[in-house]
């Protein structure tokens, strides 16, 4: 250090303000190494007296000191130790400043560190030769030092963390790689700091002391203590030299922290996929209850194991379904659901599947036409939605080989049970009901839609939205009525209309127009009122004719305007009716349609966006959404016995599902239905359609994905009726999340294992939607001290006790202050706001891994 850098220093320290009872300063230059004995003799401090202190002047400098100058500041240079008892300054050198001329001195003073701590600045002055990492240091802004904060610091800078907390140190350490070699960080501490106190800190705060020091062997011992955490060790005999014998509280969080990190998580599941073979985890859990482990989720093996044994179950006919889905629903908080998310939302599909074949494998038998047909639109159509849903996930894991093991059993209970035993009594009760009139007792008829439903509203004045969806079957406008009835402030209602038959295209939508009838020209062609009904123009002309101020439009069309845009397209229009083709343009092409259940999802997505448009861009209160037909969808190839032989008929039209022709005659296999109930039938046809799911044998077309026939997927169609209401108005009830309260009413905790208690305050239903949160102790400064845990808040049951949650967590083991406040944090997952934050008291005694 030089003149000029010892006059800076020591200037800064005179003008620092005069603590309480000081009226001067006094500083004492030790210079043991007699470095400045000449310098000393030209030193000047504006405002500062210099006086040399010697063995032989010490009583004259304690004199000058304390009675004849008691108002100057006073620079005391010496060469001689202050610090020993036997000597005259004892009692002014201990409320004087010392200064140190030397670099490590220069730290103390610039850091503001105590003396007492020079020894530990000393160790690590190869660190602080580096103005960058001195800067660095400096900037964590630590206001009073300890020796364990300082290397903690140091340790911070050199591994790049924003705090110097020793968790945070570990871990970016571990993410850079497990071997020792290699890793960056170590190679930093080796230079700069001191390797074996890292290590140290390790045995201190997660109890490793072997004495090879491996960062391989350290991963393992945290995360197979952590595992220990919530497997009995008597299941991990054969790894227990991994697990911790002190500080296991502190390990668990460690884990918990890291696994839940929104980006670390990645080399944290690399690293324990690792581990699983180095402890052969498999072997280990090949013994054990899925019970003992049903709760862990350390390592991914853990729900491979879950899935497998599930799957298992199901192929062994092993019934226990809801303890299936109750397993199911429980690994989705855990850490690896996402990982495995599609696997387990293929199996709760295939278990759904199962569970309704075992309460129902007896129930679907032959009845009147009505009796099936209510049995299908109250409960039946599950399936369909089952079906859908598995296939929805089984997309995104085609080639894993569980889950075409699973399709298999799929395939078998919908198409070879369900779909068999279904659409054969509903066949056999069209043959001995309703080939020669299509109607049904209480079940209002698809071509009787607008003079039911519209005409009337119309008359009234009102203004009526129609959106037409093409193929939208009857289960797929249940779960859009749900969402609109559970996310919207509107009311919405569902009516299964009798579709009409053939249950095609351009049948359906003639038949959702203005019309007093309906009919087939000779070329197959739907005339409405004698007029081509075909395209949108046509369909236009005719709405036109019924109401002056009407529009048809393209669903694509009204997304694609912006607000404005559709203000001014819809302005004065009291009649709108808005035209839907996701589904049926996805299914009806052989190339696509194996895609017709993702393009379900996306409808279903379009179609609420579309209402959401319609209600608040053009301030509409009344939306109907109905379908042209249904349709039917298998995934698996078809069998020869599937088809059915095309025979030689005076056929104005054929496909797949129907034949319209003039002769009239009963055909083996097939269903002639009169069409006179449906259509004027100017020309005496009849609609063929085969029994059951059979389709003709014909070239071209896609053949999995049909309609046409008379099915009840394909003939039972949805009318959703849709009323706005505005916040604040009459018997409107606002979109409301369900509340996750802690039930427990003590406010202390005195082990650092504990239980809480929360419960879900409502049951899921419409206007009440699910939440999720996730919870968590933490400090006045928002530290986590502990684990954090996930509710998913979605339960509809009626019953309360059915809606509580269990909730263990564990606290660092670390110093609290029983008159400190700690806070349960307890916040919303969807927008990362605390919704709830709970003080608590914490008062552990003396920190122990024994918790009773």
């Amino acid at each position: 250090m030089n003149t000029q850098q010892i006059i800076e220093a020591l200037t800064d320290l005179f003008q620092q303000p005069l603590n309480d009872g000081e009226q001067r300063k006094i500083v004492f230059w030790v210079d043991k190494d007699q470095e400045f004995n000449e310098d000393i003799k030209n030193l000047f401090i504006e405002g500062v007296k210099v006086h040399t202190l010697t063995d032989q002047n010490q009583f004259h400098t304690k004199f000058l000191l304390e009675e004849e100058d008691q108002i100057s500041s006073y620079l005391i240079y010496t060469q001689i130790d202050i610090d020993v008892e036997d000597n005259w300054l004892t009692d002014t050198v201990l409320y004087a400043d010392k200064f140190y001329a030397d670099r490590v001195s220069l730290l103390l003073n610039e850091l503001h560190i105590d003396p007492s701590l020079r020894s530990v600045i000393k160790n690590y002055e190869k660190f602080f030769n580096n103005k960058d990492r001195f800067k660095k240091f400096q900037a964590y802004g630590i206001d009073s030092f300890t020796e364990e904060r300082i290397e903690l610091a140091i340790m911070g800078v050199l591994t790049q963390v924003k705090t110097p907390d020793f968790e945070t140190i570990l871990k970016t350490v571990f993410m850079d790689s497990l071997t020792e070699s290699k890793n960056k960080y170590l190679s930093l501490m080796e230079k700069f700091f001191n390797i074996d106190v890292f290590w140290r800190y390790i045995s201190k705060q997660y109890g490793y002391d072997q004495e090879e020091k491996s960062l391989k062997k350290l991963f393992i011992h945290l995360t197979v203590t952590a595992l220990s955490h919530v497997v009995d060790e008597t299941h991990l005999a054969n790894i227990k030299d991994y697990i911790s014998e002190r500080n296991r509280p502190n390990i668990v969080v460690f884990i918990d922290h890291w696994m839940h990190h929104k980006t670390d998580y990645v080399v944290f599941q690399e690293y324990a996929e690792m581990v699983e073979q180095e402890i052969q985890l498999s072997n280990i859990m090949k013994h054990m209850s899925i019970e003992s482990f049903k709760q862990a989720d350390i390592f991914p093996y853990i729900d491979r194991a879950i899935i497998i044994h599930i799957a298992n179950s199901l192929v062994n006919h092993l019934e226990d379904y809801e303890e299936y889905k109750k397993l199911i629903k429980l690994r989705r908080v855990k850490q690896y659901y996402e990982t495995y998310q599609y696997i387990y939302e293929a199996l709760y599909y295939t278990v759904q599947m199962h569970d309704f074949y075992k309460s129902h494998q007896h129930s679907i038998s032959q009845g009147q036409a009505i009796d099936v047909y209510q049995s299908y639109v109250k409960d039946y159509y599950q399936m369909d939605t089952f079906y859908r849903k598995f296939y929805i996930a089984f997309d995104q894991e085609s080639n894993h080989e569980l889950l075409k093991k699973l399709k298999v059993l799929v395939e078998n209970l919908y198409t070879n049970w369900f779909m068999g035993e279904l659409s054969s009594h509903w066949s056999r009760s069209i043959n001995s009901e309703m080939k020669k009139n299509w109607v049904m007792p209480g079940i209002r008829n698809q071509q009787h839609f607008y003079s039911n439903f519209i005409a009337p509203k119309i008359r009234k004045g009102e203004r009526m939205f129609i959106i037409v969806s093409d193929a939208m079957r009857y289960e797929v406008g249940l779960e859009l009525n749900e969402r609109l009835n559970s996310e919207t402030v509107g009311v919405c209602d569902v009516e299964p209309l009798l579709g009409v038959i053939p249950s095609i295209t351009k049948l359906g939508m003639a038949s959702l127009l203005p019309h007093q009838n309906l009919d087939f020209d000779e070329k197959g062609r739907v005339l409405v009122d004698g007029k081509d009904s075909s395209g949108l123009e046509n369909r236009k002309k005719i709405i036109e004719n019924e109401v002056e101020d009407s529009i048809a439009i393209h669903f694509q069309d009204v997304m694609a305007m912006n607000k404005a845009g559709r203000r001014e397209t819809f302005k004065g229009k009291k009649l709108i009716y808005i035209y839907h083709d996701t589904i049926d343009a996805m299914g009806d092409k052989a190339t696509t349609e194996m895609y017709t259940f993702n393009a379900v999802e996306t409808a279903l997505n379009q179609l609420y966006d579309l209402v959401k448009v319609i209600r608040d861009d053009l301030s509409a209160t009344n939306v109907y959404i109905t379908a042209d037909h249904g349709f039917l969808y298998q995934r698996d190839s078809l069998e020869e016995s599937d088809k059915i032989q095309i025979e030689t008929m005076n056929a104005i039209e054929v496909k797949r599902r129907y034949m319209l022709a003039k002769d009239k005659k009963e055909r083996a296999g097939l269903l002639d239905i009169d069409l006179t109930s449906v259509i004027k039938n100017k020309h005496q046809l009849t609609a063929y359609v085969p029994n059951s799911t059979v389709r003709y044998k014909m070239q071209g077309s896609g053949v999995n994905f049909v309609h046409g026939g008379a099915s009840l997927q394909e003939v039972v169609v949805p009318l959703l009726s849709f009323k706005n209401k505005r916040t604040g108005q009459k018997g409107t009830q606002t979109i409301k999340k369900v509340e996750i309260k802690l039930t427990n009413t003590t406010r202390k905790i005195t082990n650092s294992i504990f239980n809480l208690e929360f419960f879900q305050t409502e049951k899921v239903e419409e206007k009440v939607i699910p939440r999720t949160v996730v919870i968590y102790m933490a400090d006045e400064e928002g530290t986590i001290l502990s684990n954090e845990e996930t509710i998913i808040g979605d339960r509809s049951f009626d019953n309360p006790k059915e809606r509580t949650f269990k909730i263990q967590f564990v606290l660092k083991s670390i110093s609290y202050d029983k008159n400190k406040n700690y806070y349960l944090i307890i916040k919303d997952a969807e927008t990362n706001v605390a919704i709830e934050k709970i003080s608590f008291s914490i008062n552990l005694g003396i920190v122990s891994d024994f918790d009773f």
